[in-house]
């Protein structure tokens, strides 16, 4: 099976090129299994520290590219990761950016799909920036998406523009609203959320970190390791399991920044607790604070979805899994 990961570079693209070489196979159709035998990523940049596999190909190039698509999706793709993105600080500050890759690039890239010699399985990494504005204390399955910011109304877009081509049958699509990703390795992006990973990175790495927002403010979120399993998840599950609705909350847990420091403190101690100051960011909390923080995701658990058990092991799994050397 030939598979595609846009935004393969990324920390999240990584993480699964290396998760999918690891596997013995994909689901194929709803009763088959079929082996890996080529994997793509396309992305503007890499790491220096690619996987060496004969069945990865690394391509260098825009997403909202349609030669680069054209070469990327082959007739034989059975499968394809939809991560690449501009992230949602950089979507508002630069609107035509956050529409030429979030919107256009995803838009050309269902074309491009629709054309391979079988409905290809595509997996979008959506986000719950689709919510906003005047929202429940605690929202559902059956709660309307309201964005309030370009990237989250990039995103819905691209749901719904998978949702018709699924049913249309050109695509076999399915979109996951993804929590903020805690922890993400590496430096601070653009991503109005980058502060939830600092706060734990950078003192756990002996390194300062400045939080913009008040401690009070609520988080939604779920660890790399989980994403990555729900991204498998999500492209493996049968048709039949996507009825009604070709887009699913994934289920995630609710912390405060409060929270978030008090589990460092017991994971780590209170010299890397030290490590954090608050400056507040007005342009980061504005849209912070359009995002929800509470979600009952029924449908998702049913689904065989699962989120962190706590902050401590959501920090711990961080520790172990990038095998950090905590600084005291």
């Amino acid at each position: 099976m030939r598979v595609v990961i846009t935004g393969g570079g990324g920390f999240l693209g990584l993480k699964l090129a290396k998760a999918l070489l690891a596997r013995d196979g994909l689901a194929a159709s709803d009763a088959e299994k079929a082996p890996l035998s080529k994997l793509v990523l396309l992305d503007a940049a890499y790491p220096d520290d690619m996987p060496s596999d004969p069945r990865l190909e690394v391509v260098r190039g825009d997403v909202a590219d349609a030669a680069i698509l054209d070469r990327v999706l082959t007739a034989d793709t059975g499968s394809v990761f939809h991560l690449a993105a501009v992230v949602s600080g950089a979507a508002e500050a630069d609107f035509d950016l956050g529409e030429r890759v979030n919107l256009e690039g995803t838009r050309r890239l269902l074309e491009r799909a629709r054309r391979c010699a079988r409905p290809p399985r595509l997996v979008f990494a959506s986000s719950v920036a689709a919510f906003g504005g005047a929202l429940p204390p605690v929202l559902d399955d059956s709660t309307t998406p309201t964005p309030q910011t370009s990237y989250g109304t990039q995103k819905v877009i691209g749901e719904y523009l998978i949702a018709d081509m699924s049913r249309k049958g050109f695509i076999d699509g399915r979109s996951l609203r993804l929590p903020t990703v805690v922890v993400r390795p590496g430096k601070p992006n653009a991503a109005a959320s980058s502060f939830a990973s600092g706060i734990l990175r950078e003192p756990l790495n002996g390194v300062a970190s400045a939080c913009p927002v008040a401690a009070e403010t609520g988080v939604w979120l779920l660890s790399p390791k989980r994403v990555i399993e729900a991204f498998l998840h999500a492209h493996d599950l049968a048709a039949a399991a996507w009825p009604s609705t070709r887009t699913v909350n994934l289920p995630g847990i609710t912390v405060s920044v409060a929270e978030m420091l008090e589990g460092l403190r017991r994971v780590a101690g209170d010299s890397v607790v030290r490590r954090i100051r608050f400056e507040p960011d007005a342009r980061i909390q504005a849209i912070v604070k359009t995002w929800p923080a509470r979600l009952k995701t029924p449908r998702a658990i049913d689904m065989g979805f699962r989120a962190d058990p706590d902050i401590d092991a959501v920090i711990r799994d961080y520790i172990a899994d990038e095998k950090i050397t905590v600084v005291n």
